[in-house]
């Protein structure tokens, strides 16, 4: 896959407060990863770029995949949008959206 475009593999969870959508993104540098959320939808893309030495070097097995990536992913849960943050650690992306808060309402029944 020398250069071609790749696909990291996402893992969606629910917490009590957030969802969080997890990247595997090993190799690539945080001023290289953008996200985006539009309405609904979460947009991580960037570039793994190639190992130094390559571009000058001959190659004589390529297994690991660079170049530019993208992932969309629906978000079904309602989100905050203004509170969405995003960690790099350990070549994982972690993109955390607070949930909305709804709660509870307590309604007062009327009588006649």
């Amino acid at each position: 896959m020398r250069g071609n475009s790749w696909k990291p593999a996402v893992d969606i969870f629910e917490t009590s407060h957030s969802v969080v959508a997890r990247i595997e993104i090993p190799g690539v540098a945080g001023e290289d990863i953008h996200v985006n959320v539009e309405g609904d939808l979460l947009r991580v893309s960037g570039v793994r770029k190639p190992p130094a030495g390559v571009a000058g070097g001959r190659l004589h097995q390529v297994e690991i995949a660079f170049g530019a990536f993208e992932r969309r992913v629906q978000i079904s849960i309602p989100f905050e949008r203004t509170g969405v943050t995003a960690r790099l650690e350990d070549g994982f992306l972690s993109v955390t959206l607070p949930k909305k808060r709804g709660g509870a309402r307590q309604v007062k029944v009327e009588t006649e």
